[in-house]
């Protein structure tokens, strides 16, 4: 959707989620001395500000990182891409999918980004020169390069949500995708919201993969009457260790779940 940006929400309890499990996967992939490909379908700028009148005005970075910060060790993936970017352009900087994978990743590594938005493709670019940017639909992009060389790798699929057709042409996305690249580790971010409309998707997803594992976190809304309640990551081929890193990070949002 060209209305999206991020700029609104980045940082928020749902990046935490999102972004802590990406960092991990990645670091576990980097283990092994041999090159993977990371693809984004929905990249957004890479790096945001959490003073600007966007982040302000929604105040998710306020419920989101601003209290999850001190959760992670300083040896955590997640922790050690915190502190690059804010090293790097200052302490109130928050860092997209792109640029944690970009302080991930090793220098033979291949990556390659989609965002459909022009601004955001172009400040996309300005931020990370030299990476390959199309400003396109991601998922045509994705179906295109895939499989990609190094076969060896991960996708993020992380789109706006903000058109209901999403949740029913995902299923069949991922079916295309993995056909292509049956060995790739693909991971679907979806939000929690309250009216639940991502679980016809989710039991459709199991059917099709019922070997990847789906992980979900619950935190209370950002603001009066925010309808995002949680955080979902849906990943094939999960890198071993997952789950035991996912049941860690859920312990941790237990700690801003509401009391019953």
């Amino acid at each position: 959707m060209l209305s999206y940006q991020h700029a609104y929400h980045a940082g928020n309890m749902a990046d935490v989620h999102k972004h802590a499990l990406l960092a991990w996967m990645l670091d576990y992939m980097i283990q092994k001395p041999k090159p993977l490909s990371y693809l984004e379908t929905h990249a957004g700028r890479a790096v945001y500000d959490l003073r600007s009148p966007e982040a302000v005005k929604t105040g998710e970075a306020a419920q989101g990182i601003a209290l999850a910060q001190g959760w992670f060790a300083k040896d955590h993936p997640y922790a050690r891409a915190l502190a690059k970017s804010r090293e790097r352009h200052g302490p109130h900087i928050y860092p997209g999918s792109p640029q944690i994978a970009l302080d991930t990743l090793r220098f033979e590594d291949n990556v390659t980004l989609a965002e459909l938005h022009p601004a955001e493709a172009e400040a996309l670019r300005a931020a990370l020169p030299g990476i390959t940017v199309t400003q396109s639909d991601g998922l045509a992009m994705a179906l295109s390069r895939c499989p990609p060389d190094p076969r060896r790798g991960l996708l993020l699929c992380d789109p706006s949500w903000e058109v209901k057709s999403e949740y029913e042409d995902i299923p069949e996305f991922l079916r295309k995708l993995h056909r292509r690249w049956p060995v790739g580790i693909l991971a679907l971010w979806y939000p929690v919201l309250t009216d639940a409309r991502h679980k016809p998707m989710l039991r459709a997803l199991h059917r099709q993969f019922p070997d990847a594992i789906s992980h979900t976190v619950n935190f209370p809304p950002a603001r009066p009457g925010h309808g995002m309640v949680g955080s979902g990551m849906f990943v094939i081929n999960p890198p071993y260790g997952f789950v035991d890193e996912a049941n860690a990070l859920s312990r941790l949002f237990a700690r801003v779940q509401p009391q019953t």
